[in-house]
């Protein structure tokens, strides 16, 4: 009596290959773009400390450069009062090309609350 093979194919073993290969390339180029966002929220959460509008947008903008933060920069920010406090929120956009037309679009937004 035959025993039967029990496994992946080559077939399938490239497919696989592939869609792993794929999925990696795509992880790799949204990483930068995550970190950015978490140095972002920082930078935020650094202004929201400020007084006035010119003083939170003058303080993002420093974090921003000691950061290296390109998506976003001070007169991008919605810079709002509840109470005594400043709230600082942002909303942003980025697009990777994966190939061909095909783009992928991650939008970020946030607060310092």
């Amino acid at each position: 009596m035959r025993q039967q093979q029990r496994g992946i194919s080559l077939i399938g073993l490239l497919f696989v290959g592939s869609v792993l290969g794929s999925g990696v390339l795509v992880g790799l180029q949204v990483a930068p773009t995550v970190i950015e966002y978490l140095a972002v929220q920082k930078a935020v959460k650094k202004a929201a400390v400020g007084t006035t509008v010119a003083d939170v947008r003058s303080i993002f903008d420093k974090a921003a450069q000691i950061d290296d933060i390109r998506s976003i920069s001070g007169q991008d920010l919605e810079i709002s009062k509840q109470g005594d406090r400043v709230i600082v929120g942002f909303a942003y956009q980025r697009e990777i090309h994966l190939s061909g037309p095909a783009y992928l679009v991650l939008k970020y937004k946030g607060s310092s609350r």
